[in-house]
C-alpha cells in the first residue's frame, strides 16, 4: 500500500476554498475558487493519493469531493459539529477560513480515516430531486400557515386569493417532482428494489420513501446500525459532571436533521396504525418515559429496520422489529400495560400518559381491555 505523502483540510464556503496542505514536513496554505476550474487546480496542486478532509456543507461541497475522488484523492467528509468540536479542542481563539482549514488538517492526521463513497449518478439526481422536493412541501406548509391566519383575520381579500394561487402552483410542482423522483427510481434497479421494500413498511408512503433514499443511498453500505443512528443524530446524550450535575439523557442531535424529521411523522403514523410500535410506545410510557422519549425510541426501533432492510434486501416486517412487546402482550391477559403503576414504579401517583393514549388510539379497544378493579373503583 502506497504510504500518503500529502495531507490536507479544505474549508468550503459558497464562493471559495481555504486549503491547508502538509507535504513534506511543510505546512502550505492557498485558496481557489469554488468551481470547476478551482477543483481542477486543487487536484493538480494537491496530487493523487493525497488524503483529505472537508465538512459537509450542503451542496457546496459534494461537487469537489466528487473531483477529488475521481482524479485519485482519499476524501473524507465529516460532519461539521465535529469539525468545530475538534477545532475547540485545539483551543483555537480565532475564526476564519484558514483557521478552519488548518484545524482540519490535524483533523485527518491524527483521527481514524474513514474513506467517503461517491454516490452514483441516478443516486445524486436523486438527492437532488429529494432535498427539493423537501423545500417546497415546507413553502406550501408555511403558505398554507399563512393562508389560515389571514382568512381568521379577515384581511385582504387579494392577499387570500394570491396565497390560494401560490399553494395551487406549488401543490402542482411538488408533484411533478415526486413524479420526476419515481421515474428516476423506475429507471435504476437498486434503487427499485430499495423503493419496494421500504414502501412494505407500516407509515412509510411514497413520499417518506423517496426523502429517505434521499438521505440514506448515499450512505456507506458498511454502517452499522449504531453508526446510523449516530448519523441521524438519535443517539443519546448523557451529561454528567461529578455528584451535582446530571442532566436528563437527550438526543444528540449531532447528525443528519433531515433523516430525524422524516423518522418523527414516520412513528406518528406507525405507532397509530401498527400494532408492534403501538404497544411498544405505550409499554415506555407505562415505565414512565414522557411522551416524546418514547416517541424518540420508536424513531430510532424504525431507523434500524429501515437499514437492515437496506443492507440486507430483505422486506420490512414490524412483527419481528417489535417482536418482544408482541410477545409480551401475548403472553399478558391485556395487550395494554397496566394503567395503574405500583408506587415503586416511575409513575407513582395522578393518571399516567399510558391511560390517555390507548383512548386517543383507539376507544374501544382501550374499553374492552381496562381491568374489572379499574371499573369498580370509577363506579
Amino acid at each position: 500500500m502506497q504510504s500518503i505523502q500529502t495531507w490536507a483540510g479544505i474549508d468550503v464556503s459558497a464562493k471559495t476554498l481555504a486549503i491547508c496542505r502538509w507535504r513534506n514536513e511543510k505546512e502550505e496554505e492557498r485558496s481557489f475558487a469554488n468551481d470547476g476550474a478551482g477543483h481542477r487546480e486543487v487536484c493538480k496542486w494537491l496530487g493523487k493519493g493525497a488524503r483529505v478532509v472537508l465538512e459537509a456543507t450542503g451542496v457546496y461541497h459534494l461537487q469537489l469531493a466528487m473531483a477529488l475522488e475521481k482524479f485519485g484523492a482519499e476524501v473524507m467528509v465529516i460532519n461539521p459539529r465535529v469539525a468545530k468540536d475538534f477545532a475547540r479542542a485545539l483551543s483555537n481563539r480565532s475564526k476564519t477560513d484558514a483557521v478552519d482549514a488548518r484545524a482540519l488538517l490535524e483533523y485527518v492526521r491524527r483521527m481514524e480515516f474513514r474513506r467517503w463513497q461517491a454516490p452514483g449518478a441516478a443516486v445524486s439526481e436523486l438527492r437532488e430531486l429529494g432535498r427539493r422536493l423537501t423545500e417546497l412541501v415546507r413553502t406550501s406548509a408555511e403558505e398554507k400557515n399563512r393562508l389560515h391566519a389571514r382568512s381568521v383575520a379577515a384581511t385582504s381579500r387579494t392577499v387570500i386569493a394570491d396565497l390560494k394561487q401560490h399553494i395551487l402552483v406549488l401543490d402542482q410542482r411538488i408533484k411533478g417532482i415526486e413524479q420526476a423522483a419515481l421515474k428516476l427510481i423506475g429507471l435504476d434497479q437498486d434503487l427499485t428494489e430499495q423503493f419496494e421494500l421500504l414502501r412494505a413498511a407500516p407509515g412509510i408512503g411514497a413520499r417518506s420513501v423517496i426523502l429517505l433514499l434521499t438521505e440514506l443511498a448515499v450512505l456507506d453500505p458498511t454502517m452499522t446500525t449504531r453508526q446510523i443512528v449516530a448519523h441521524a443524530g438519535l443517539d443519546p446524550r448523557v451529561y454528567e459532571s461529578g455528584t451535582s450535575v446530571q442532566k436528563t439523557v437527550r438526543i444528540s442531535k449531532v447528525g443528519n436533521r433531515r433523516i430525524r424529521a422524516i423518522l418523527y411523522m414516520n412513528a406518528l403514523s406507525a405507532i397509530r396504525y401498527d400494532r408492534g410500535a403501538r404497544l411498544f410506545y405505550l409499554r415506555l410510557l407505562a415505565r414512565g418515559k414522557k411522551r416524546m422519549q418514547a416517541l424518540v425510541a420508536v424513531m430510532r426501533k424504525l431507523l434500524h429496520g429501515i437499514w437492515i432492510v437496506l443492507q440486507r434486501r430483505v422486506r420490512f416486517d414490524s412483527s419481528i422489529l417489535f417482536a418482544a412487546s408482541l410477545a409480551q402482550a401475548e403472553s399478558s391477559d391485556s395487550a395494554i400495560p397496566a394503567t395503574e403503576p405500583e408506587p415503586e414504579q416511575d409513575h407513582p401517583k395522578g393518571r399516567s400518559e399510558a391511560e390517555e393514549l390507548p383512548e386517543q388510539l383507539d376507544p374501544a379497544r382501550a374499553e374492552a381491555t381496562r381491568s374489572p378493579n379499574r371499573k369498580s373503583k370509577t363506579a
